[in-house]
C-alpha cells in the first residue's frame, strides 16, 4: 500500500518509522518525475531535497509554523506532503497547481515566491509579525547556496541577525557532491562545535594566557585583544560558519541532507534553541534520478522527458536564446571591446559557448542583477562594450542600477532582455511583461525590439555599437526558422518599417506580436478590407513621422505589444500622435491587461488577452465597426446638412 496518498501533513509524517520515511522519500521521488516528465517544470532542484522536506514535516507543522522556499523552485515534496497529491498532475497546466509556492492554493505556503534572495527577508518578517502577536510559533527559510549570492540574502541575514528574534535558516548546499562520510563528517563537526575538544582548546588558551606575564586577572585592553585574536583563530579553524556566526546566526554543519534519522535529529535540537540559527544542509542535485544526477544543470528546469532514457520529447529547435549566444560569439570576435556578462544564468541566457571562447571577457556575476549592471556601468566608462544577458523577469530587480550606473551617465551598456513577454508555464512571477513599460521611461535608453531572429542580429549589432545604453528584449521559445543574413549591418535608431500599405486601419506592432499582426492583416483583406502593418522595432524612440503618416492616411489605428498596456508601446505611440497634432485619431492599444499572467501555455495566454492573430483579427474588427459607424453618421449629418 502506498503510504503518499494518504499525506496530508505533519500528523501523517509524525508516526512513520525511518523505514518508512525512507519509502515515502521514493514515492514522493518517483510522483515528481512521472508528473515533471509529462508537464515539464524543476526536476533537479525537486529531486535533491525530498529527505529535507520529508523531515521538516516530520518536526514542525506548516499549518501553523511558517516555512519560505527561497525561489520555491524546490517546493514540489513540499507540496505533495501539505495534501495535494491528487491535484500534483496538473503542475503547471492552466487552472492547475503552480510549479512555485502559491498562498492562494494551501496554508502550507506562507508566502509566494519566484525569484531568489526572498526568503530570509520575509521569514524574518514573518517571525517579527508573531512576536508582536505573542505568538509562539517556529518561523523558517530554506534557501539554496546559489540564491545566498544574492545581495537580498545578505540584508536578510543581516537584519535578522541584529534582531536577535527566533528565526531558523535552511542553507541547501546543493554544489558539493556527497560522499559516504558527509553524514559522518557532519556529525564530527557539530560535536567539536558543541563538544569538549573546542570548548578544551579555548579554556587552554586562558589558562596558558593567564600565566603570561602582565596577563592576570587586570590584563590590559591589549591582553583582551591578543586572547580574542587566538580564540577567533581557533574558532576559524574549528566553526565551519564562522562567517554566519559573525553575522549573529547560531551555525550547525555542514550535515548530509539525505540522512534521515540525523537530519530530524539536528532539526529536533534546534528547534529548541532561540535566536537565529542556520543549518547547513548538503545536498545532491537529481538525487534518485540517475540523468538528472548526472546533467543537473538541464534538468534544473526541463521540458517533457521520457523517462527512461532521459531525452526530451521534443526535438530541440532553434531558439531565441540560441540566436542570441550564436551573435555574441560573433561580435566577440570582431570587436575586442565587446563583454558578456550574466547573473547566474549562463545556459539560460545562451552565454556558455562566449564564455568558452572569451573566458576573459565573460563574466557570471552570480545572482547579483543589480550588482551586473553597475559593473556593467563601469566597464563601459573604460571603453569597453558589455552586454548584459538577464531574463526579463530579473531585469526588474537592477532597475536602481540601470537608472543610476548607467542611463544616468548616458553609458554604451547593452541590455539583452530574454524571456520578455507571456513566458507561459512559469507563472505569475516569472512573466516577461513590464520592461517595456520600465525602461522607456528612462532618459538615453533606447528599446528595441525584433520581429524574428534575423532582426534580433541586427539589433544587437546596433545596440554593441550604439554610443550610449540600450536593450534589446526577445521572447521565451522557438524563432521562426527564418534565414539568418551572415553579414550584420546596424539599424537606424527610431526607424520602423513598412510591411504592408492599406487604406482602411494601420496596425502597428512591435517584437514577436508582428508576425501575428500581417496574418490578422491578410484576413482582413480577404473580408474586403485595406490594412496597412508598421513593424515599429523602437518602443523608444518612436518612429513618429512613419506611424503618423500612415494613421493619418488610414484614419485608425490598433497598436499591438507582449507587454502590460500600462505604460507600455502603445501608450508610447498615443502619446507620440499627441504630441504631434494628431491625437484625433481613433484608436486602440492591444496588449496586456493590468493583471498578473498566470500559468498556462504560452499560445493559451496569447489567446486569452486577444494578442494571437485571431485576436488581433477581431479586434481590429472592432476598431472597423467604430469607423464606419463614425463615417455612417458623418454621411448622414453632411447629407442633413445639404438639404438644408
Amino acid at each position: 500500500m502506498k503510504l503518499l496518498p494518504n499525506i496530508k501533513g505533519h500528523a501523517d509524517i509524525q508516526p512513520l518509522s525511518v523505514g518508512e520515511m525512507e519509502t515515502l522519500a521514493q514515492e514522493v521521488r518517483q510522483v515528481i518525475i512521472d508528473a515533471v516528465s509529462k508537464n515539464g517544470g524543476h526536476l533537479s532542484p525537486n529531486l535533491g531535497v525530498v529527505e529535507l522536506t520529508i523531515a521538516l514535516h516530520r518536526v514542525f507543522d506548516f499549518a501553523s509554523d511558517k516555512i519560505v522556499w527561497d525561489v520555491g523552485h524546490q517546493c514540489y515534496a513540499h507540496k505533495l506532503l501539505s495534501g495535494r497529491f491528487d491535484q500534483f498532475p496538473t503542475l503547471r497546466q492552466e487552472g492547475g497547481i503552480s510549479g512555485f509556492p502559491r498562498r492562494e492554493e494551501s496554508p502550507a505556503d506562507a508566502f509566494n515566491t519566484g525569484h531568489a534572495g526572498t526568503s530570509i527577508s520575509a521569514a524574518l518578517g514573518f517571525a517579527t509579525a508573531r512576536d508582536l502577536h505573542r505568538q509562539t510559533h517556529d518561523v523558517l527559510a530554506v534557501i539554496g547556496d546559489g540564491s545566498m549570492t544574492s545581495g537580498l540574502s545578505f540584508e536578510g541575514l543581516n537584519n535578522a541577525g541584529a534582531h536577535k528574534t527566533d528565526l531558523i535558516v535552511i542553507l541547501n548546499d546543493n554544489e558539493m557532491s556527497i560522499s559516504p562520510n558527509v553524514g559522518a563528517l557532519s556529525k564530527h563537526l557539530n560535536r567539536i562545535i558543541s563538544g569538549e575538544m573546542y570548548n578544551r582548546l579555548t579554556k587552554d588558551v586562558d589558562v596558558l594566557l593567564s600565566k603570561v606575564p602582565g596577563f592576570g586577572s587586570q590584563m590590559s585592553n591589549l591582553a583582551h585583544l591578543l586572547e580574542d585574536a587566538v580564540k577567533s583563530v581557533i574558532k576559524g579553524l574549528f566553526v565551519p560558519g564562522r562567517h554566519f556566526e559573525d553575522l549573529g546566526f547560531r551555525y550547525f554543519g555542514p550535515i548530509d541532507g539525505h540522512n534521515l534519522p540525523f537530519l530530524i535529529e539536528t532539526l529536533e535540537s534546534v528547534k529548541k534553541l532561540k535566536g537565529p540559527r542556520l543549518i547547513h544542509v548538503v545536498t545532491k542535485k537529481g538525487k534518485g534520478y540517475v540523468h538528472a544526477e548526472e546533467k543537473s544543470g538541464p534538468f534544473h528546469g526541463t521540458s517533457p522527458f521520457v523517462v527512461s532514457t532521459g531525452k526530451k520529447v521534443a526535438a530541440p529547435a532553434l531558439s531565441y536564446t540560441a540566436v542570441f549566444g550564436k551573435t555574441m560569439v560573433e561580435l566577440g570576435q570582431v570587436d575586442k571591446r565587446v563583454v558578456g556578462i550574466t547573473a547566474a544564468m549562463p545556459d539560460g541566457t545562451g552565454m556558455v559557448e562566449f564564455i568558452e571562447k572569451f573566458p576573459d571577457r565573460a563574466f557570471d556575476v552570480g545572482i547579483a542583477e543589480q550588482h551586473a549592471a553597475t559593473f556593467a556601468g563601469a566597464l563601459a566608462a573604460e571603453g569597453f562594450r558589455p552586454v548584459v544577458a538577464i531574463y526579463s523577469t530579473f531585469m526588474q530587480r537592477a532597475y536602481d542600477s540601470v537608472v543610476h550606473d548607467v542611463c544616468n551617465m548616458n553609458l554604451p551598456v547593452t541590455f539583452a532582455i530574454d524571456r520578455a513577454g507571456i513566458v507561459g508555464d512559469d507563472g505569475s512571477t516569472h512573466q516577461g511583461v513590464f520592461d517595456l513599460s520600465f525602461m522607456r521611461g528612462v532618459p538615453n535608453m533606447v528599446v528595441m525590439a525584433p520581429k524574428d531572429e534575423n532582426e534580433l542580429r541586427h539589433m544587437l549589432f546596433t545596440a554593441v555599437n550604439h554610443n550610449g545604453p540600450s536593450c534589446v528584449r526577445y521572447p521565451r521559445g522557438n524563432a521562426l526558422g527564418v534565414p539568418l543574413d551572415q553579414r550584420l549591418h546596424e539599424l537606424e535608431i527610431g526607424k520602423a518599417e513598412l510591411l504592408r500599405e492599406g487604406n482602411d486601419l494601420l496596425i502597428c506592432a512591435i517584437g514577436n506580436r508582428v508576425p501575428d499582426a500581417v496574418e490578422a492583416a491578410r484576413k482582413l483583406e480577404k473580408d474586403g478590407y485595406s490594412i496597412a502593418v508598421i513593424n515599429a522595432r523602437f518602443a523608444k524612440p518612436v518612429d513618429t513621422a512613419l506611424i503618423g503618416a500612415w494613421a493619418k492616411r488610414c484614419g485608425h489605428i490598433l497598436t499591438v505589444e507582449e507587454n502590460a498596456l500600462a505604460g507600455g508601446f502603445g501608450s508610447a505611440v498615443f502619446e507620440e500622435l499627441r504630441s504631434a497634432g494628431l491625437g484625433h485619431i481613433p484608436g486602440m492599444a492591444l496588449g496586456v491587461p493590468d493583471v498578473f499572467v498566470e500559468h498556462s501555455t504560452q499560445d493559451s495566454a496569447r489567446k486569452k488577452f486577444g494578442l494571437d492573430a485571431d485576436g488581433i483579427y477581431a479586434k481590429a474588427k472592432e476598431l472597423l465597426k467604430v469607423r464606419t459607424e463614425l463615417e455612417k453618421f458623418v454621411f448622414e449629418k453632411n447629407k442633413k446638412t445639404e438639404l438644408k
